[in-house]
């Protein structure tokens, strides 16, 4: 079995020869532990250090597209690389390296498809209580959105098998690891968590500039994936809410009409009918917005099959570059399975298919 470390950069020349230093060439259960750098658009040397460090894989894109498109450049290159395994971890050397021993353990003994590394955030002494607070509050969304136990949805930290991987689809520009929670757990993968050790901090983050940064981010892509894949949920219940506050407008106004006071009181009239009015148009979304989910499934499906084909006729990667430690050739990876692990760790239930 072969597993693929990939590792998204953007102006990582300082920090990705720690992050290097610190992975593994070596997993129990795999033959091949190959390393792969996305370089996102990066302006420094990142591209040169990769090299000069020994990196099996490189995809170079074009200009910086952001972190969820970097994520998904990897997974695609991965695949028609012939992984078996994919970990996706970050290049400020947050996670701690050798755990990834720990993180693949699951997907190797066939007991999930997707491990996601829990760094137990409570504990972590540079997280600030609000960005604790807030960690723990999106988490507790997720899950509830996803009917996922992830406890820790925001770490980049983690493991996917083949076929897992192949379903993976983010439509977000901004991140990929809520997202990709909430589809694997709308597509019933089967998903495990285990604790994972962190590393001191050694830069600031550069995806949040700032507190405010994050909980305006964080907000909106909670709200946005959870109503992309919870429609009826969240604008039922807004409607619900509405139309309960327009009954109490309407009934205030009823209370003074009997008591012969209601012209004093006309502007309760209209504001309730405004609120109901607000109520209909929020159940009308919702009802939209669960054909869009509906129609979201089916586009799902359909991208997971082009990718199977792409995958059985040996289309290449995009952007790729092989790295110093030489590229697995084509014929190689024609030879890989489309499907699932190898027999050494094929799974009950899943397809294998061969070329």
């Amino acid at each position: 079995m072969k597993l693929i470390i990939q590792i998204p950069c953007f102006n990582e020349a300082q920090q990705l020869p720690q992050t290097l230093a610190d992975l593994p060439r070596e997993v129990d259960g795999f033959e091949r532990v190959e390393w792969l750098v996305i370089d996102d658009g990066s302006t420094d040397e990142t591209i040169a250090v990769a090299r000069s460090h020994g990196v099996d894989h490189l995809v170079r894109l074009t200009n910086n597209k952001g972190l969820a498109a970097g994520f998904q450049a990897g997974i695609d290159t991965a695949l028609k690389l012939g992984a078996d395994v994919i970990v996706n971890t970050d290049a400020d050397n947050q996670y701690y390296g050798p755990d990834i021993a720990k993180l693949v353990r699951p997907i190797v003994e066939g007991h999930a498809d997707m491990v996601v590394g829990d760094r137990e955030v409570g504990d972590i002494e540079h997280f600030s209580p609000m960005k604790k607070a807030l960690q723990r509050l999106g988490s507790w969304v997720v899950r509830q959105a996803s009917s996922t136990s992830v406890p820790d949805t925001t770490s980049g930290f983690r493991a996917y098998n083949r076929e897992a991987a192949i379903g993976i689809l983010v439509v977000s520009k901004f991140t990929y690891t809520l997202e990709t929670i909430i589809q694997a757990g709308k597509l019933l993968v089967a998903i495990e968590h285990v604790p994972i050790r962190t590393n001191p901090k050694t830069r600031e983050s550069r995806l949040f500039p700032s507190m405010g940064a994050y909980v305006r981010r964080n907000a909106l892509s909670i709200f946005r994936i959870y109503a992309q894949y919870e429609p009826l949920r969240i604008f039922w219940s807004l409607a619900l809410l509405m139309g309960l506050v327009s009954v109490g407008v309407w009934i205030r106004f009823g209370v003074s009409y009997v008591e012969g006071n209601g012209k004093g009181h006309v502007q309760s009239l209209i504001l309730g009918a405004v609120l109901f009015i607000a109520a209909v148009v929020l159940w009308a979304l919702g009802v939209i917005g669960d054909l869009l989910a509906a129609q979201r499934v089916m586009t799902q499906r359909t991208f997971e099959r082009v990718r199977r084909i792409e995958l059985q006729l040996g289309v290449e990667p995009s952007h790729y570059e092989p790295g110093t430690a030489g590229a697995t050739s084509a014929q190689e990876r024609s030879a890989a399975p489309l499907v699932g692990p190898t027999e050494a760790g094929e799974q009950p239930g899943h397809e294998v298919v061969r070329l």
